[in-house]
């Protein structure tokens, strides 16, 4: 079985050289998912500029879709990475748990969210009408929905890349989720 070793500047292009400077400057670090990305000369420009295009969403919205299908994905990395970045935009771990089993008990408007994002994972974009129609009721809008579709697909790439490279988590690991202790 092949190891995916976590690639150092020195070891990718020199695309992805200034893609590591950049990250460098401005999160102290590369992290190793986006190194694992740079195991292709394309794969992380191409990403960064899908992950961080403009969107309907608010960061704290973002949040909520990346948690939620980080943990229908079984994504440690993913999910330490976000529970990292759900704290600095003002989630506590309960609330972050929550959002993790796909709901809110303190926002209606963020419930609505997480359990449309959780619904679309597990079920592959079928998506329950009964969801959606919750999702529209808290006055989400249809630019709104297609905006959560493309960040559910931002997140299992990243999710997919880490489950198959399985590379070390550089961030404050998750806690499991216990669905009686939320």
């Amino acid at each position: 079985m092949n190891t995916f070793n976590v690639p150092t500047r020195e070891n990718v292009s020199t695309n992805n050289q200034a893609i590591f400077d950049n990250l460098n400057k401005a999160l102290g670090f590369v992290p190793n998912l986006f190194a694992t990305y740079a195991h292709s000369d394309t794969a992380l420009e191409n990403y960064l500029t899908f992950s961080n295009a403009k969107t309907s969403l608010s960061a704290k919205e973002k949040e909520v879709v990346n948690l939620a299908v980080s943990q229908v994905n079984d994504c440690i990395y993913c999910l330490s990475a976000h529970t990292a970045i759900g704290k600095m935009n003002g989630f506590t771990d309960a609330q972050i748990l929550e959002l993790r089993a796909g709901f809110s008990s303190v926002n209606s408007k963020l419930d609505a969210l997480a359990k449309l994002a959780k619904n679309i994972t597990e079920n592959r974009g079928k998506t329950d009408d009964t969801v959606l129609e919750n999702f529209f009721n808290q006055g989400y809008t249809k630019g709104n929905l297609i905006d959560v579709i493309s960040l559910v697909g931002d997140k299992t790439i990243s999710n997919y890349i880490h489950s198959t490279t399985k590379v070390p988590v550089d961030f404050p690991v998750a806690q499991a989720l216990e669905l009686e202790s939320i």
